[in-house]
């Protein structure tokens, strides 16, 4: 019965999107990436909250909560909202104004399409790897819930939703988003009260939680270090990662292919406002529900699984806490956060590559049919790529959190000084890019095991208020120290101030 309602739902998405790719059919190429640059407003608005309320924003939230603290739970909801707001105070308008096509549009202006290019591989890694990481999550919860193997949910998840984003472009995507969207409200609306009223209510389940942890119960982290959790370090490190989500959730295509979808500048400017307002709101209710995984009693295999993969906490928690209705319809709500911000992802890469590539770089002169058949294509290339990361590589999560790290590194500096900085060139764009890639791989990466080489705390030690050795994290080896955020305001200096000095040489 569960497994025919899901694929009902998907059967949904299929006929949300065939009616909507009506509008894209005789098109141009606009028509496909940028949904003719006619989006409404209310849409606008949805299908960029459906693509920042993924599934690793309702399943991370919860996992974090659940097995770490409120401040790390809420981190990523608060932080990609405020990014949203952050976007829309500067940069939307200026992008919508100039009508460029994709986010590397004024990279090229202004550095060249050459470099351009350069600049947007790891704008396409970092959608690409975000697409699998989706997979993998859709994969592990009906896994959880359906009891399907990970390849069968993988396959049925990337071909519906590759399928629709083929055939409809930005129009399909944003009217499926729109649906998918309300499936993560009526899901999340359902399955609250009853996981709630598993472990006493919303008040009994909040104090308790604030009573096992008191030192972890507060949504930020306390200014100073005290304790054994928040220590100067851990702080430091909280703040650096939140710095990487609001920076560097603005350099997205995804977001700026909405933006440049609007009507006008000030369409694009307040669907940014509206959009990071609900990012911020939905974090809510995965928060709670992760203060009820915490309280939960749990049946002894349940507990066993949670322990091994604290990550299917709300899947679980679904599973064993709400009645089976309530669960399928906690299970749409996944699933839409899932497939709304895949479809999202695919479709802004594919445009990166169709235009900045092929189109602006190697064949200038391609023809708008030809640029529809392009990005069609990359999309069921792209599609692919992301599957097979997600059936084969066990670490994608990892992996993608380390490209968006490299996205708000290299490219926040670069998007910044290209719309606002007159003066900024590509020699300047050139030195702030790899200072900034040597500063970022020299705090070490844990993924590749690659251990710091600039040893950060030692270089600070006068000016940081720990001993150097705390910096490291003794289980892991892996550097605390803000070295992400250092990178990136290195690049942010470096880039005017080289392009001024070489401009003035010639």
């Amino acid at each position: 019965m569960t497994l025919l309602a899901v694929l009902l739902l998907y059967a949904s998405f299929l006929a949300i999107g065939w009616y909507a790719s009506r509008r894209t059919r005789g098109g141009t190429a606009t028509d496909l990436v940028l949904a003719g640059r006619a989006m409404p407003l209310w849409l606008a608005t949805l299908t960029m909250t459906a693509t920042w309320v993924d599934g690793g924003y309702l399943l991370g939230t919860t996992e974090a909560v659940y097995k770490s603290s409120l401040a790390l739970g809420i981190q990523g909801g608060l932080f990609f909202g405020l990014s949203l707001v952050l976007g829309g105070l500067f940069f939307a308008a200026p992008m919508r104004r100039a009508e460029y096509t994709t986010l590397i549009d004024p990279f090229e202006a202004r550095f060249g399409a050459g470099w351009a290019s350069v600049l947007a591989i790891p704008a396409t890694i970092g959608e690409v790897l975000w697409s699998a990481e989706l997979l993998v999550a859709i994969g592990s919860t009906f896994g959880v819930v359906l009891g399907l193997d990970l390849r069968t949910s993988v396959l049925l998840s990337a071909a519906v939703v590759t399928a629709y984003t083929i055939v409809g472009g930005l129009w399909a995507v944003a009217y499926t988003d729109a649906f998918q969207l309300l499936l993560v409200f009526v899901g999340l609306a359902a399955a609250l009260p009853y996981a709630l009223g598993s472990v006493g209510g919303l008040q009994a389940s909040w104090t308790a939680y604030h009573a096992a942890r008191p030192d972890r119960g507060g949504l930020l982290p306390p200014l100073f270090g005290r304790g054994t959790f928040w220590s100067t370090p851990s702080i430091a490190a909280w703040w650096d990662v939140s710095f990487m989500l609001l920076l560097g959730g603005i350099p997205w295509n995804c977001y700026f292919q909405r933006v440049l979808a609007c009507r006008d500048a000030q369409a694009a400017r307040w669907h940014s406002f509206l959009a990071g307002a609900l990012t911020i709101a939905l974090t809510a209710p995965p928060l709670l529900l992760g203060t009820a995984a915490f309280n939960f009693v749990w049946p002894v295999d349940a507990l066993r699984e949670l322990r091994a993969q604290p990550a299917e906490a709300l899947p679980l928690l679904l599973q064993n806490a709400t009645p089976p209705l309530v669960a399928l319809l906690g299970l749409g709500a996944i699933i839409g956060a899932v497939t709304s911000s895949y479809s999202a992802s695919i479709l802004s890469a594919s445009a990166m590559f169709a235009w900045n590539v092929c189109q602006r770089l190697l064949r200038p002169d391609l023809p708008g049919r030809t640029t529809k058949i392009i990005t069609r294509s990359a999309i069921l290339a792209l599609s692919a790529v992301a599957v097979v990361l997600a059936l084969r590589v066990q670490s994608v999560q990892a992996l993608w959190f380390f490209t968006s790290d490299l996205v708000f590194v290299l490219l926040f500096p670069q998007l910044v000084c290209a719309l606002f900085d007159p003066r900024a060139n590509r020699a300047g764009s050139m030195a702030a890019f790899f200072v900034s890639l040597i500063m970022r791989l020299g705090g070490g990466e844990p993924l590749f095991n690659l251990p710091p080489l600039i040893p950060y705390p030692e270089l600070f030690a006068r000016v940081v208020p720990a001993d150097p050795a705390s910096w490291y994290d003794p289980e892991t080896g892996s550097l605390l120290f803000p070295f992400r955020t250092l990178a990136a305001v290195a690049g942010l200096v470096i880039l005017p101030v080289v392009s001024r000095f070489t401009s003035e040489r010639r």
